[in-house]
């Protein structure tokens, strides 16, 4: 995240949690991190646990580029990143990226499409990968060109 923020000032992160618990400790470690280089107000929160108003207001950050760093849940990857240079799904096995009510969705796959829509790079990261990430990163061998994915 820092690399791709100091590569250009109007860069922004997305980086994705499985579950909303998960949030307050990277928001906090976040903001240690980098309120000292872009400002308190560079890093925000989306998720589900929110109220209205605080999701506007998070969302409304995102949108004008004043948030560098969004952090969230599945519901994050529909947030407005006109700077979007990077995109971390953590743990990008976990079930909860799947969204099984109402529109169904996967965050993790949508996060994918938009990285190559939006020419940002996209880190799956995981001890213990799903079966279709581990496969599409699999080494080159003879004969077989090797997955779609950078190990």
């Amino acid at each position: 995240v820092q690399q791709a923020l100091a590569a250009d000032p109007a860069a922004q992160a997305l980086v994705m949690v499985p579950e909303i618990n998960l949030t307050p400790q990277l928001e906090a470690r976040f903001l240690a991190r980098f309120a000292p280089l872009y400002g308190a107000d560079s890093v925000v929160s989306l998720h589900s646990g929110m109220t209205n108003p605080q999701r506007l207001k998070s969302w409304l950050a995102a949108h004008s580029g004043q948030a560098r760093i969004v952090l969230g849940t599945r519901m994050a990857v529909f947030a407005s990143l006109p700077g979007l240079a990077l995109i971390v799904v953590d743990e990008e096995h976990d079930a909860s990226y799947k969204q099984q009510e109402g529109a169904r969705y996967s965050a993790r796959d949508l996060a994918i499409w938009r990285g190559r829509e939006q020419g940002a790079k996209v880190i799956l990261g995981s001890a213990t990968p799903s079966l279709e990430s581990w496969h599409a990163s699999r080494p080159p061998a003879e004969g077989d060109p090797g997955g779609r994915y950078l190990r």
